[in-house]
């Protein structure tokens, strides 16, 4: 993806997401790690600005700003799920739905955000994704994981 268009990608997130980003939830989402060293509100924002790069890629219509808020709040479970308290364990089967409690509970999320924050782990969870927005998420949830996880920055 060239320059120009990471920046058009990450503007589109910004536009429709800034008051997440701004929220207090996610400015504690910077204090957790989710991959490497890489933190959850950053693969929150990476992730975001991947979901908008495929949308624009495919020839389908998409709800952007549902895709945006989805995409930002997937991962607010807002806690260190390294650390090894009993309740974060099995994190990766049960993270969508605490994510999913707490973005309605500080931000109000809709149907289509509800479906993607808890479907984005199929198909290790069972909650399918049920709109296509859900389904881009899932990919570029996984592709910013593996990037996160396996490639070193430069």
């Amino acid at each position: 993806m060239s320059k120009t268009t990471r920046r058009e990608n990450e503007r589109v997130v910004r536009r429709f997401g800034a008051d997440i980003l701004a929220s207090p939830g996610m400015q504690r989402e910077r204090q957790f790690m989710q991959h490497g060293s890489v933190s959850v509100y950053a693969h929150s924002l990476a992730v975001a600005v991947m979901c908008v790069a495929i949308a624009r890629r495919l020839p389908l219509r998409f709800d952007t700003v549902a895709l945006v808020r989805g995409a930002l709040l997937h991962d607010y479970f807002l806690y260190d799920w390294h650390d090894p308290d009993p309740s974060h364990r099995l994190h990766a089967f049960h993270h969508g739905e605490r994510a999913a409690k707490n973005a309605e509970r500080d931000i109000g999320i809709g149907r289509i955000e509800r479906n993607m924050i808890r479907a984005h782990m199929f198909p290790l969870v069972p909650v399918v994704p049920r709109y296509r927005e859900s389904l881009v998420l899932c990919v570029a949830d996984k592709l910013c994981a593996v990037r996160e996880t396996f490639c070193r920055r430069r």
